[in-house]
């Protein structure tokens, strides 16, 4: 057993899709998916957000591997909210950073859908 959802992809696109999947959520604060994509990208959101808690330039290293550098305003990436707004908004709490919720079906396939988004 792997430990984790392979998602009907080869490494380089699952990891992709993880990684595209972490920045929208970083820079939207609340994403619909499907209910997989969604328990596997809670799992490396909450390592980015213990990364940015520590604050270090090797755990800003770390979370660059993984979160893109996109854009959230003129002046600021994604990488930079996670250490910047996010990370201390959790500065109290030790672990449990998302929330998925269960949406239904989709319209069309039937894949059951979920919004992932920060706790407050």
């Amino acid at each position: 057993m792997a430990g984790y959802s392979k998602l009907n992809r080869r490494s380089d696109q699952r990891k992709a899709l993880i990684r595209d999947l972490v920045t929208q959520l970083i820079i939207h604060d609340r994403i619909t998916t499907t209910e997989t994509k969604a328990k596997e990208l809670q799992r490396t959101v909450e390592k980015m957000i213990t990364l940015g808690k520590k604050g270090t330039l090797a755990s800003r290293r770390q979370a660059a591997q993984t979160v893109r550098f996109l854009d959230v305003t003129e002046d600021q990436n994604a990488l930079q909210k996670l250490f910047d707004e996010i990370a201390p908004r959790f500065a109290d709490r030790n672990g449990g950073y998302t929330r998925v919720y269960k949406v239904g079906p989709r319209r069309g396939d039937a894949t059951p859908m979920a919004i992932i988004e920060f706790v407050e």
